[in-house]
């Protein structure tokens, strides 16, 4: 039968029409199962997540998963609009006490417990709505916006739940990474949000490609027998989206170093899976119109096992990935400097 899909199984039994009310308990291993039933980058609930805040982090995954599918899976942006308004409704009777859904159930006592609020849910769901109307960005301001929306609320939840500190500075970081990660995603993604989406998050302000959509189309189409010049403009747009993303990941450097012993190598974690993710790009020559380069299980493993080794051992802080050294931006970016790129000496 495939893949578990909430829109064709859960749905149905747990849509806006449901009457029953959950109990915790089965709220809670609802979520747990749908944790298990995706397959993600990284556990959602690894043995590095503490055992006192694994059922929140269900709990916020399977919100997210829910408002993720309901905006991508749901046929047509007309029902995904119809089905976000549903969950945000949700959200709200949770605000006001009256949770019934699964996920809101699950999610009232981590409200309780971590002292949450709905905003950076509600903004969640705000950037899930966005994506049926705007499928296009002039400006990279409007993809960082776009980010403030669909990924900096969730470092905000992680951090509240976790119980760090949530101030300015920690928070800035936070924003940066979440922010880092999601642009990574869309440069990684340039291929399959066109080809599943139509949606195409590369800001128009960073190249100047004549006909740089229905080049992109016939691109993904053709593959490598396509247009030789859009290859390597495209490439070296990628290179100019890749450098100035690692300039938002040094940003979010201080988000692990004032973080608590217990959160670092979660918190390490993200930052190096996400740095990881960006360096292959690289190294695949930033062809990511017609490849989505990713993690491996090997490589997986070992970002995994050094940051249990950092849970384990206080004294050992792995470094962070930068950049692939050879890389060579045949455009430098002026607002993307902070990663010095040196020129191999065989290069012409």
């Amino acid at each position: 039968m495939g893949a578990h899909s909430i829109i064709r199984d859960d749905l149905p039994r747990l849509g806006p029409d449901q009457s029953e009310a959950w109990g915790l308990d089965e709220a809670r291993a609802y979520c747990r199962r749908l944790v298990s039933a995706h397959d993600e980058n990284f556990s959602v609930l690894s043995p590095l997540v503490p055992e006192r805040a694994r059922d929140d982090f269900a709990a916020v995954y399977a919100f997210c998963r829910w408002a993720d599918d309901l905006g991508d899976e749901s046929g047509s942006p007309e029902r995904a609009l119809e089905l976000l308004a549903w969950w945000r409704r949700e959200l709200e009777a949770l605000a006001a006490g009256e949770a019934r859904h699964p996920v809101f159930v699950a999610l009232r006592e981590s409200f309780a417990r971590r002292g949450l609020d709905a905003g950076p849910f509600g903004d969640l769901i705000a950037a899930f709505e966005l994506d049926q109307s705007k499928t296009r960005y002039a400006t990279w301001d409007e993809v960082l916006d776009y980010c403030r929306l669909s990924a900096n609320p969730v470092g905000r939840i992680v951090l509240k739940v976790l119980g760090e500190p949530c101030g300015e500075a920690q928070l800035a970081a936070s924003d940066a990474l979440c922010t880092a990660l999601q642009l990574t995603n869309h440069w990684q993604d340039i291929r399959r949000d066109w080809s599943e989406r139509r949606r195409i998050y590369v800001p128009a302000d960073m190249h100047a490609i004549p006909g740089f959509e229905e080049r992109l189309a016939d691109t993904i189409a053709r593959g490598y027998a396509a247009d030789g010049e859009f290859w390597t403009d495209a490439r070296r747009l990628v290179r100019r989206l890749v450098a100035r993303t690692w300039d938002v990941y040094g940003r979010a450097e201080p988000l692990v170093s004032g973080a608590s012993r217990e959160a670092q190598p979660l918190l390490w974690l993200f930052a190096a899976g996400g740095r990881t993710v960006l360096w292959n790009i690289e190294r695949w020559n930033c062809e990511t119109v017609l490849e989505r380069p990713k993690l491996s299980a090997p490589r997986k493993a070992a970002l995994v096992l050094r940051a249990l080794a950092m849970r384990r051992f206080a004294w050992y802080r792995p470094a962070l990935r930068g950049p692939s050294p050879w890389i060579v931006d045949p455009e430098p970016d002026p607002e993307a400097g902070s990663f010095p790129r040196p020129v191999p000496e065989t290069a012409a």
